[in-house]
């Protein structure tokens, strides 16, 4: 049994009493969305999708990310899609961090628990129920898949974090370590969405500055984290941002570990002029 747990977050609104200060920042390098603002106004409804709504944390915007878009998605009992993805050019990672979803897939069929991953390649045939009776939270990341001549489509994979081992990072005695579902020698694949997990006192050690655009869920524990100039908490729900070189550093604050889902686009050449 594992003690891994992942925040979801539960929406509803702040009392009339409370402050309207919180930790959000959008800035030009970065943005960070406090689990605070997820709230029941700010989601989405999205066609074809019953009984489900969305919190959009990113989304392809000019001048600052443009590769990616993250819903966390919130199906209720007796919910889901069998259109899910409009764009056929789509790939798309799903992880589920509260409840039970049913997902179909090329064909077969899987209950996804807490933890359950799921790749799906540009052009699949799938569709999702939640037949529990309590609601299903999970991520669904989306990009545009990079087809390149003479390099073939990844196969789609269903998988849980809970039946891989974390690989530690060199030289950190095992306090930072990453959870990879697919080999980074797979060009294949052109975005990865990983688990990394820092143990209490883990860090960053050197301002990483570099082409991949991130977007960062805080599954589990805090951390300060080095964003551009800026030092920011963050905490479980929280989501940070971070455009192409921006650069990015982080302390992990315990007590326990801190852990995140992350994407970054990979494997793939400059598109050089134009659009």
């Amino acid at each position: 049994m594992s003690n891994r747990t992942y925040y979801a977050p539960q929406g509803g609104l702040p009392p009339q009493t409370a402050l309207l200060t919180d930790r959000a920042v959008f800035t030009e390098s970065y943005a960070v969305i406090p689990k605070g603002v997820l709230r029941d106004i700010t989601v989405s409804h999205f066609p074809f999708w019953e009984k489900t709504r969305a919190w959009v944390l990113s989304r392809p915007l000019s001048g600052f990310a443009e590769t990616f878009s993250q819903y966390i998605m919130d199906v209720k009992p007796d919910g889901g899609s069998d259109r899910p993805e409009p764009d056929a050019k789509a790939e798309g990672v799903l992880f589920v961090v509260e409840g039970e979803l049913n997902l179909t897939l090329a064909g077969k069929s899987h209950v996804m628990q807490p933890g359950g991953y799921a790749y799906v390649p540009p052009g699949a045939k799938w569709s999702v129920r939640n037949k529990s009776g309590k609601s299903v939270k999970f991520h669904w990341i989306r990009k545009a898949y990079d087809f390149v001549e003479g390099i073939e489509v990844p196969d789609a994979f269903v998988v849980n974090e809970n039946d891989i081992a974390p690989i530690a990072m060199p030289d950190t005695n095992g306090v930072w370590a990453t959870t990879r579902f697919v080999s980074p020698d797979d060009l294949r694949h052109d975005m990865h969405v990983t688990i990394v997990t820092f143990q209490p006192g883990g860090v960053i050690p050197f301002a990483e500055t570099h082409v991949m655009e991130h977007g960062l869920y805080v599954l589990e524990g805090k951390a300060v984290y080095r964003l551009n100039q800026d030092w920011v908490e963050v905490e479980a729900g929280d989501y940070m941002w971070l455009r192409a070189f921006c650069p990015q550093a982080c302390y992990a604050g315990g007590p326990g570990p801190f852990r995140y889902l992350l994407y970054k686009d990979v494997n793939r050449h400059i598109k050089l002029g134009g659009t």
